[in-house]
């Protein structure tokens, strides 16, 4: 028997049995399934006001008048169904389906165009839902409250590499979608720059001034929409350029990829809490605005600036002065006016300005007039935070801190400058921990001190590479885990960034190369290696471990080799120095040559600087020899030494062959406190340098190293290197396929070469021994 029906509205029938109301043409079918299922229906129908109908494309080439973007946000709907669902034209409608992640509002238009029960969209809406003509959804009005929504987070879904999410795109964004209806999950869609842009909705908080007390709430009975929220003037904007830098955001612990920093952080954050906070109205204080990051590039600076900013949430604006002057060139100054201007109006916000040397330079160089009125505008700026109070803090990021312009380093602009330093092996081996968190066993701490102690001078950056460098030796090895010879090995290929401009290839000598010389090599291992591996018993006797070694002596006595083994068995950062290299014919390159040398090796520190032939550098200041320009480096070079900046842990190595022509001011203790006399080689000291030589050598039955060491008395120790050379060279002359080297070819290149030390300079230097 057929439900009792009446006439509702033209086609439209009603049921009294289910409420529903159906197509006159649908009779039939809903005769076989009423009540129908909301789920899975043949046809379409209306019940409570809601709409189950049926997706199609709308053709808008009949829509004049509005943009593309507008017509986007339509949801095409028939008279009749606009009036049986209390829709009107002009308002939200909540679309909802089974393919859709969340509800979609769209705004309600008439149209004539497909069946009445259609539910029409632009080709570009349904490919943005994304739904499938045919698809079956609901629309009901939305009756519920919109809270006004304060943030918004999106997430860009092409993945565009090298796309910069810059503010201008915030404010497009802002601009478009201004009084629409977005729920979480939503997808938006923008052309920017004549690229299409596409981001999913991943957050939506409200405005602080809409979360009512409950009680108010009661009394109001004020009843919230939970999906929907209204974009308004003070909404902001969040994006990411991809879902992965998304995840890193939602993490708890958004420092938890940082190691070594925690006090430079627990410091910032107070400094940003002073500002953006909620101040104490009893009490004062006029907070710092600024605080500028400077330290060695791979420290860390930006990341940590990142960090700060993303797990604040405040509006946050990022200004790197390289993509200022790329992505708006010729338009740079109004682009950094827009910029801080968006910083003030949606205060509380942080302003990241990274590479801050380079936007505002110091203008006692040469630079350009763009770069000036860059200057002009951030010194306008802050100007503005200080006399409007404005809740901004500014975060500067530079690794070359004296090329600031000064204006910026006082009170009222970057009140507070914090060096984010080179790791000591304590934080190298926290960011290692950091680094290898997700692969990282209880047994390979010990294994990841060892090469933190080991890694001198290596900033966070180059301990990323060093991990990279041992998992690919680890893979090449058909191995799952890395070991300490994967690690070691990656040491001997990664060095320091900050020693790539002046690292030198020293060849693989090692103390056991070198025969006697016993006293030197304690010398230099009281040195160098006492102090890195018993510190606690300099402190524990109240003494200071020497800062500096002069070797003296004939040339040819090992004292650049004993260098060379100090620089392979110590493992620490090696810088060898020239001293004619040093020299510049323009004013004040050379004493800035000096400085950089002293400045690189504390960067990398702990660390050597060795001066061959020293006496170019340091000739005494009295002597006729030395020039106007010798002085000036020999002033830069014993400020360096021990002036008011501290050495660190750098030790000087030198060596020379005229001591005498040394200024005083360089040797005395504090700068070069350790003077060590490297005589001619003893007996014994001529019997391991042959036996070392002959190792490697064919040597006949008839070759006594007794005999060939007293008869090379008076031989320095590359003279008698230079014999066992001769001597071999002796051998191929009689014959090529020669295979031993005997006593004849000895005698012959003995009668070659001859000592050429003689008795005055071996009296100079004892003299200058018995002086010290």
């Amino acid at each position: 028997m057929p439900p009792k029906t009446k006439k509702s509205v033209g086609l439209w029938v009603h049921c009294d049995k289910c409420s529903c109301s159906i197509m006159q043409k649908d009779i039939e079918l809903h005769e076989n399934d009423c009540p129908p299922d909301t789920k899975k229906h043949s046809y379409d129908f209306i019940k409570g006001e809601t709409l189950y109908g049926t997706v199609g494309i709308k053709n808008n080439e009949d829509i004049k008048g509005l943009a593309q973007n507008e017509i986007d946000n339509l949801v095409f709907l028939s008279q009749s169904v606009i009036q049986l669902c209390s829709l009107s034209i002009g308002n939200w409608a909540e679309i909802k389906s089974d393919h859709l992640s969340a509800p979609v509002a769209k705004t309600v238009w008439p149209t004539t165009e497909k069946t009445i029960t259609s539910v029409l969209f632009t080709q570009n809406c349904l490919a943005l839902f994304p739904l499938k003509a045919d698809s079956v959804v609901t629309v009901t009005n939305v009756k519920s409250n919109i809270r006004n929504a304060s943030l918004i987070t999106l997430v860009l879904l092409d993945n565009r590499k090298y796309m910069e999410l810059t503010t201008e795109l915030h404010t497009r964004i802002h601009k478009l979608y201004h009084s629409r209806i977005l729920a979480v999950g939503n997808k938006i869609e923008i052309t920017f720059f004549g690229k299409v842009l596409k981001f999913e909705i991943k957050e939506i908080q409200c405005a602080k001034s809409e979360s009512r007390e409950l009680v108010n709430e009661f009394c109001e009975l004020t009843i919230y929409d939970e999906d929907f929220f209204k974009v308004t003037n003070t909404t902001k904007f969040i994006l990411f350029g991809n879902e992965i830098e998304y995840e890193k955001s939602q993490s708890k612990d958004l420092f938890k990829d940082i190691g070594g920093l925690d006090e430079e952080i627990i410091e910032i954050k107070e400094l940003m809490q002073a500002v953006l906070g909620k101040s104490d109205k009893k009490i004062n204080i006029k907070p710092s605005r600024g605080c500028l990051l400077y330290g060695n590039s791979g420290t860390g600076k930006t990341m940590l600036a990142n960090a700060l900013a993303n797990s604040s949430p405040f509006f946050k604006i990022s200004i790197c002065a390289t993509d200022l002057y790329t992505i708006y060139s010729g338009n740079s100054e109004f682009a950094l006016k827009d910029l801080f201007s968006d910083a003030v109006d949606n205060a509380p916000s942080i302003v990241i300005l990274d590479e801050f040397d380079i936007l505002c330079p110091s203008r006692s160089n040469k630079i350009t007039e763009l770069e000036k009125r860059a200057v002009s505008n951030v010194l306008m700026f802050f100007e503005e935070l200080n006399k409007k109070h404005s809740k901004v803090f500014v975060l500067g990021i530079t690794n070359k801190i004296y090329n600031v312009d000064p204006a910026f380093r006082r009170s009222g602009r970057f009140d507070r400058e914090i060096e984010i330093p080179t790791p000591n092996p304590r934080s190298r081996f926290d960011i290692l921990k950091k680094i290898m968190k997700d692969v990282i066993k209880d047994e390979d701490n010990e294994t990841l001190k060892e090469i933190a102690y080991a890694a001198h001078g290596f900033v966070g950056a180059d301990l990323v590479a060093l991990f990279s460098r041992a998992a690919l030796h680890t893979s090449k090895s058909n191995r799952f885990h890395i070991e300490i010879d994967d690690w070691k090995f990656a040491l001997t290929k990664v060095r320091p960034s900050a020693m790539r401009e002046v690292q030198v290839e020293v060849t693989d000598v090692k103390w056991s190369d070198i025969g006697g010389q016993e006293k030197l090599k304690l010398r230099l291992k009281q040195a160098v290696e006492w102090p890195l591996t018993h510190p606690e018993s300099f402190k524990r006797m109240g003494i200071t471990p020497p800062r500096g070694v002069l070797m003296y002596g004939p040339p040819g006595c090992s004292k650049t080799m004993v260098a060379k083994a100090l620089a392979t068995e110590s493992g620490l950062n090696f810088l060898s120095i020239k001293g004619p290299e040093l020299f510049s014919k323009w004013v004040g390159e050379s004493e800035r040559a000096v400085r950089d040398v002293f400045k690189k090796a504390r960067q990398v520190a702990p660390s050597i600087i060795f001066f061959d032939e020293i006496d170019a550098l340091g000739s005494e200041r009295s002597s006729g020899s030395s020039t106007s320009v010798q002085e000036r480096v020999l002033a830069q070079l014993l400020t360096e030494m021990d002036g008011v900046s501290p050495l660190g842990d750098v030790i000087v190595l030198a060596a020379t062959n005229r001591p005498d022509r040394i200024d005083k001011a360089l040797i005395r203790p504090g700068r070069l406190d350790r003077l060590v006399y490297v005589p001619l080689p003893d007996l014994q000291t001529r019997k391991e340098i042959f036996k070392l030589k002959f190792a490697k050598m064919p040597i006949g039955d008839d070759v006594n190293i007794e005999k060939l060491a007293s008869l090379t008395k008076g031989y320095s120790g590359a003279e008698v290197n230079a014999v066992c050379h001769e001597a071999a060279m002796a051998a191929l002359e009689e014959s090529l396929s020669a295979n031993v080297v005997k006593l004849t070819h000895f005698e012959v290149a003995l009668s070659l070469i001859t000592p050429r030390t003689s008795e005055n300079l071996i009296k100079l230097y004892e003299e200058y021994a018995n002086k010290k």
